[in-house]
Formats: C-alpha cells, sequence, structure tokens
C-alpha cells in the first residue's frame, strides 16, 4: 500500500468505487445519486481547488483502491477515507490511515462514521480514536436518517 497525491485519472477510479451500492451504504453519506457525474465532478473538483484540504489516492499492487483525506470541519480537522470494496478485510484501509496519520500530525484529529460501519469504527478505535459524541442526519444512501459516531484523536 502507498499513498500519493491524487491524479486527474484517478477520479474515474473514485467514480467507479462511487457505484458500489454495499460501500455507498456503508458510507451512508453520499451523493443523492451516486451516477451523477456532474456532481461527482463538482465535488472533486471543490476538494482538489481547495488549499486547506490535504488528499491522497491509497494505492495497492498499482492499483488505486481508494481515497484519504483531511479537511477542516467547524475549525477541526476532518479526516475521511474511501476503498473500494473488493479491498475490504485486506489491510488496506488501515494500512492507509497508519500512513496518513504518519503524514498528518495535527491534533485533535476527527472522523464521522455511521454506528452500524463496524470495519471502519475499527480502524478508527485501533487508531486512538474515540467516540466523542453522537449525531443523527440524512443518509442519501440508505434514504433515511441514521445516527454517526462522532470520533477523535486526542
Amino acid at each position: 500500500m502507498q499513498l500519493r497525491p491524487i491524479q486527474p485519472e484517478d477520479l474515474d477510479q473514485f467514480f467507479e468505487h462511487q457505484q458500489d451500492p454495499a460501500a455507498n451504504l456503508m458510507a451512508a453519506f453520499t451523493a443523492r445519486n451516486p451516477s451523477d457525474r456532474g456532481v461527482f465532478n463538482h465535488h472533486w473538483n471543490s476538494i482538489l481547488n481547495d488549499p486547506s484540504v490535504i488528499s491522497r489516492t491509497i494505492m495497492h499492487d498499482d492499483e488505486v483502491a481508494g481515497s484519504i483525506l483531511v479537511f477542516e470541519n467547524d475549525d477541526v480537522p476532518e479526516i475521511s477515507f474511501w476503498t473500494a470494496s473488493r479491498y475490504w478485510g485486506k489491510g488496506i484501509t488501515t494500512s492507509a490511515v497508519d500512513a496518513f496519520l504518519a503524514e498528518y500530525t495535527k491534533r485533535p484529529l476527527r472522523a464521522r462514521v455511521v454506528q452500524d460501519n463496524i470495519g471502519s469504527i475499527k480502524v478508527l478505535e485501533r487508531r486512538g480514536f474515540k467516540v466523542i459524541d453522537e449525531a443523527s442526519d440524512f443518509s442519501n444512501a440508505r434514504a433515511a436518517v441514521v445516527k454517526e459516531f462522532i470520533m477523535e484523536l486526542a
């Protein structure tokens, strides 16, 4: 697993990853219509043109496995990651989060994760993130209000 700066051609792979219904359910907070490439492009252009966002492509065996980034949310940095479902359970996300946390050392660092996304919760807890709050928000992917943990690494 390696992290590298996002390249324009990575976006095609990110878009493909976003088409996976199981991944959308786990992420919960996705676009209303994940197949709308215009909305996807707008979202990623905003990310890539924001100098305060640090974003990386997760590579595995020379393939784009996902993305990881940190952005400011209410003046607190927040980490977010998405790994293609074919890489789940292989330690790719864990390795990516470890590498990113070694590079990005500002603390506190927060993460938000839907409460039934056990895989992401385990990755974060094993890195020292602790639940500090809970929230309820509407999930486009689930067409329902879901509960999420707000986790923090001090």
